[in-house]
């Protein structure tokens, strides 16, 4: 799950600079909606902060503190935000229908990756699917393959 979501934000137009333009950046826009989705819960695991900063120094190329800064901009642009509106239109703008459906892919792993689904997670997947354009039919395809792959406690 990791590694596609840093493939997924690799490829992200200016991933190479380093720069981030607030909400209107793709890479902020994108670690906002991880994080809310994370945090939909209402239970955010610290061990899964950890890891997804370890995979982003990693395989994303960030470290110190332009990792920090990536995840405190993701964190604020989520804070600040009053819909999802903010950051489903930037990604609506710069990714195609396949990685469109991708980045769904990803958002229902995160929500598997503790081994439950809680209905607030469920709702805020199925509104960044509708507001990006994903189909009902990939929207469901996708969460059916996150389950399946998650941990016992969600099958």
């Amino acid at each position: 799950m990791i590694e596609r979501l840093l493939s997924f934000l690799k490829e992200l137009p200016g991933a190479q600079s380093g720069a981030l333009a607030g909400k209107d950046d793709p890479k902020v826009a994108a670690a906002a909606l991880m994080i809310h989705v994370m945090d939909a819960d209402g239970v955010r695991q610290a061990s899964e902060v950890t890891r997804l900063k370890q995979m982003l120094s990693e395989h994303y190329g960030v470290k110190g503190e332009t990792l920090e800064a990536l995840f405190r901009a993701g964190e604020r642009a989520d804070q600040e935000a009053i819909d999802l509106y903010a950051f489903t239109s930037v990604l609506k703008r710069h990714l195609d229908e396949e990685a469109k459906a991708e980045f769904i892919g990803i958002m229902w792993e995160v929500v598997f990756a503790d081994g439950e689904l809680h209905e607030l997670e469920d709702n805020t997947v199925w509104r960044v699917a509708e507001l990006i354009g994903v189909d009902r039919h990939e929207r469901i395809a996708a969460r059916q393959r996150a389950q399946r792959q998650a941990p016992d406690k969600a099958n």
